[in-house]
């Protein structure tokens, strides 16, 4: 497997190291359970009055323009996005540590009363995920991207940049 690192993105003057933060434009105090003990678990600091942060979680390993007709697809299986939901305005994925603890994840999100919009499956591109839809209309993935995750010893010539072996491929990516 090649794995390609872009340490910085250049545009003009413009240096992008890497995605900083995300989140959503909450609309409602009541938001907070859906990110915190009421659902992903995601210890949260107010430092000012409304405004929920975590500034200690891992960065973002991947940001991605996903069009909708891809994300309607590998959510609910058709390239419309349902008049019944909201439209997303943007997207989240939480990886976890293995394709099995994406279905253990998703069963404890329903457990909480979170409606998942796809049960945890394996995608085309090797990603194991499940989707839910936030309150503020947040397309949110858990997942496990292998690709991601730390290499292990049987890894190491990937690594060091041995090009033979095939690369793996992130959704939209042909070889």
């Amino acid at each position: 497997m090649v794995r390609v690192s872009v340490l910085r993105c250049t545009l003009g003057a413009m240096e992008i190291s890497f995605v900083a933060g995300f989140g959503p434009i909450t609309r409602d105090a009541g938001a907070r359970a859906f990110w915190s003990a009421g659902g992903l678990g995601i210890p949260l600091d107010e430092p000012a009055p409304g405004y929920l942060t975590n500034d200690s979680l891992d960065g973002v390993k991947a940001f991605a323009l996903w069009p909708l007709d891809q994300a309607a697809e590998s959510t609910f299986g058709t390239s419309q996005w349902p008049d019944s939901r909201p439209v997303p305005q943007a997207w989240v994925e939480f990886d976890v540590a293995s394709h099995e603890a994406v279905a253990e994840a998703a069963a404890e999100l329903v457990g909480l009363g979170h409606e998942l919009l796809r049960e945890a499956h394996l995608e085309p591109w090797g990603q194991t995920t499940a989707r839910l839809q936030s309150p503020e209309g947040l397309l949110v993935g858990i997942s496990h991207t292998p690709w991601m995750h730390k290499a292990s010893a049987d890894d190491a010539d990937d690594e060091t940049g041995d090009d033979s072996a095939e690369a793996a491929l992130s959704p939209g990516q042909t070889s």
